[in-house]
């Protein structure tokens, strides 16, 4: 293997969770190189982004040690202060406050554009060297590090490469890491939404029998001549075959049927943009270390989106990566040492695994019809936020701190 020219960290895909990896590690001083197929377009505010995330408040502040946040937040970030849940089978609500924490806000709705494009303009500020559009074809590896065979007969030699390019990740393949998958045989349906009521800086969300429904605060876009504050995306989880008519609706039988899902809450609800759906899937890696490949974001694992944590858990795997190289480094250790990843890929594959199985268990009894799990669930939901010390430890949990 040619050592010449070699970087210390190649990383294939520059999505999210990706480029926030090559931005952390370059800041903690490796040399990094991003392998990306395509490069991503430059955010626009009159054109938002369907695709949406809800950004934990430990995942801001990791954004905020590198630099980005700011530009994040000042372009088009919607802080939420509450969220509320609640079954369509009758019970109790869950209530979570921000007031109640202590805090000013328990996140922020971010479209995955804005977050891309600004994680893009970080990473190549911070020395990030860029491959794109390229895509790799194959690897090999041994002890002292990993070659990358791109398409174009190229070659990139790393101390150790990461497979951050999706859930049908190429390298993770190429690496020989094995995935266990569970198909939901449900869709989650995705667009922009206006409401006749406000949505109070509140993220809602209803548990109906075919999947959950959430409504997700969002600003209007540039120029929108809308009300403020009576904007939302939504993210309707259905069957395969429910969200096939669905989508098949013009777009005032959807809202009807929207509104009726939503009990109204936010009274009647308005299209504001084309709708989208995706398969829903569990994924899980069964290594997130082989050899000198490590595997993080879906390439690593995929979960129910029901809880909105997908994102949140890749960036913790970044996190926590770059946590263990800079404690290295500290201490003047090899910070890519077998021991060391070894460390960081079992905390995080715990963590994963309990966060994918706890939202599929969720996913099963709250989509259930059965009559004993109806009867309780939404009693469970309202027991829980009659609780404080309970629903502080579910916030706590789910916002990583």
């Amino acid at each position: 293997m040619n050592r010449r020219g070699r970087a210390d960290v190649a990383i294939v895909g520059g999505g999210v969770v990706g480029t926030c990896a090559a931005l952390a590690l370059a800041r903690a001083g490796l040399d990094v190189v991003l392998v990306e197929a395509a490069a991503p377009s430059t955010w626009q505010a009159g054109q938002p982004d369907l695709r949406v995330y809800a950004i934990a408040p430990d995942n801001a502040g990791l954004l905020d040690s590198l630099g980005v946040w700011t530009a994040i937040a000042s372009a088009r970030a919607q802080a939420y202060r509450r969220m509320r849940v609640w079954d369509a089978a009758g019970g109790g609500e869950l209530l979570f406050d921000a007031d109640a924490f202590g805090r000013r806000e328990l996140g922020w709705i971010i479209e995955h554009g804005l977050l891309v494009d600004r994680l893009w303009e970080g990473a190549i500020a911070a020395g990030v060297r860029m491959h794109c559009p390229a895509r790799i074809a194959g690897c090999e590896q041994d002890d002292a590090g990993v070659r990358l065979q791109l398409e174009d007969g190229s070659g990139i030699d790393a101390g150790i490469a990461i497979a951050a390019d999706g859930a049908d990740s190429t390298l993770r393949r190429l690496a020989g890491i094995d995935v266990s998958r569970h198909d939901y045989r449900q869709r989650g349906i995705v667009a922009y939404v206006q409401t006749e009521q406000p949505h109070g800086d509140t993220a809602w969300q209803r548990f109906l029998p075919g999947g959950p429904l959430a409504f997700l605060p969002c600003p209007d876009p540039a120029g929108a001549i809308a009300r403020p504050g009576h904007r939302s995306s939504i993210v309707w989880t259905v069957p395969d075959e429910e969200a096939t008519r669905l989508l098949g609706l013009d777009d005032d039988a959807f809202a009807d049927a929207l509104t009726r899902a939503f009990d109204a809450r936010l009274g009647r609800v308005r299209m504001q943009s084309a709708r989208a759906a995706f398969p829903l899937r569990r994924q899980l890696a069964h290594a997130y270390v082989h050899g000198r490949i490590l595997a993080i974001g879906d390439a690593a694992h995929v979960v129910h989106p029901l809880a909105g944590q997908g994102v949140n858990l890749g960036l913790r795997d970044v996190a926590g990566l770059r946590d263990a190289v800079i404690a290295a480094k500290s201490a003047r250790a090899d910070w890519s040492a077998p021991a060391r990843l070894a460390r960081w890929a079992r905390a995080r594959k715990s963590d994963n695994a309990v966060a994918a199985h706890a939202f599929d268990g969720i996913n099963r009894v709250f989509g259930s019809d059965a009559v004993v799990p109806t009867l309780l669930r939404g009693r469970l939901l309202g027991a829980a936020g009659r609780i404080p010390p309970l629903a502080h430890l579910l916030w706590r949990r789910a916002s990583g701190l």
